[in-house]
């Protein structure tokens, strides 16, 4: 019995496999301490058609190779469906409640998404009730997974000897981390934009506190930028990555001026098509969801960086700030673009339920 009084009690470990790498949160129960994070490379090359064997036996080598020697409790995990599981899509579907709204939206689902409705996991969120000429619509947010994929996504953080207990959704998980973040109560009356820049894509969220009322993916990310800058000077991929990234991870004062030059004009075209791509979503939200304008934008994931925030909030005109989901914990994980964990301690604030870490 005494025992089981000092049983240190965790949240699940929140499992963010991106495209490029894979990144592990664990906090306390009460979500008050950071127990570890964790991030490492994949291990295998993107060239595997999904779902091969090859590359699952990569990921999961990779996910087990970011585990061993950390200071994780316990083996529950939540796992996250992204772009690359997800067909998702804001539909408007007649206002109804309960079981009348649930067959509208499987009626709708089943003539959208790119496998059969036999075959997919459904889930949608509510958004809001929209004005379609002189009826009333309800704007929802359609998120469909392949039974297969789901299973495969399973099987992979099993293999590598974690219990998956609950599945999330990126943009959810982007969402939690927000809120966690912006606390005030200002900060539950104003909406914001969510702009998570990956390696392969960038995830987009207009949200009012924890009321989620767009979501959208963009096919843009650092992969494009790295090719951009290899193009422009010259370089392998590879060599391009790293120069970009270490040039754009110095303070301003220590960045080699020539090498800033070049890096800027390299991705200027792609910046400027995020930037025209984002005013669309803030367009769309502004004609749908009239009322209360945007006032924020907040800039997560591995690419989010001091100057592409400074350039997207003056393109949009929006107040912006850097995600740090870790800022709040006394201990944190050392990275110099801690964006980076906000999908992964999204995941690890799910309210599943509190597990016993043995």
């Amino acid at each position: 019995m005494i025992s089981k009084l000092f049983k240190r009690r965790c949240s699940p470990i929140g499992v963010d496999i991106g495209s490029r790498s894979i990144k592990l949160v664990q906090l306390s129960a009460d979500h008050n301490q950071l127990i570890d994070a964790a991030s490492g490379p994949r291990l295998d090359d993107g060239t595997q058609p999904p779902g091969e064997q090859a590359q699952t036996d990569q990921l999961t080598d990779s996910l087990a190779r970011v585990l061993d020697g950390r200071g994780f409790r316990g083996r529950d995990a939540v796992i996250c469906l992204n772009q690359r599981h997800l067909f998702l899509q804001n539909i408007r579907v007649p206002k109804a409640e309960g079981d009348a709204l649930e067959r509208n939206i499987q009626q709708e689902a089943a003539g959208r998404i790119p496998f059969p409705v036999s075959e997919a996991e459904i889930r949608y969120l509510e958004a809001a009730d929209i004005r379609h000429g002189d009826t009333v619509m309800r704007e929802v947010i359609l998120m469909a997974c392949h039974r297969p994929v789901l299973e495969q996504s399973i099987e992979l953080v099993e293999r590598a000897g974690l219990r998956p207990v609950a599945v999330d959704v990126e943009p959810a998980a982007m969402v939690r981390s927000h809120v966690s973040q912006f606390r005030r109560d200002q900060d539950r009356d104003i909406r914001s934009m969510l702009v998570q820049v990956g390696h392969s894509s960038t995830a987009v969220a207009i949200v009012q506190g924890d009321e989620v009322l767009f979501i959208k993916y963009i096919e843009l990310g650092g992969r494009n930028l790295d090719e951009a800058v290899a193009q422009r000077l010259q370089m392998q991929i590879s060599d391009a990555s790293a120069l970009r990234r270490h040039n754009g991870d110095r303070r301003s004062d220590r960045q080699d001026p020539e090498i800033s030059r070049s890096v800027a004009e390299a991705i200027r075209p792609l910046v400027e098509r995020l930037g025209s791509e984002l005013s669309k979503c803030v367009r769309y939200h502004s004609v749908t969801f009239r009322g209360i304008p945007l006032s924020r934008l907040v800039l997560s994931g591995g690419e989010a960086t001091q100057q592409l925030l400074d350039l997207l909030s003056k393109r949009l005109g929006l107040r912006a700030d850097l995600s740090d989901p870790l800022r709040v914990y006394p201990t944190r994980a050392n990275s110099a673009r801690q964006g980076q964990w906000d999908v992964a301690t999204g995941l690890a604030l799910s309210s599943w339920r509190k597990t016993t870490c043995r």
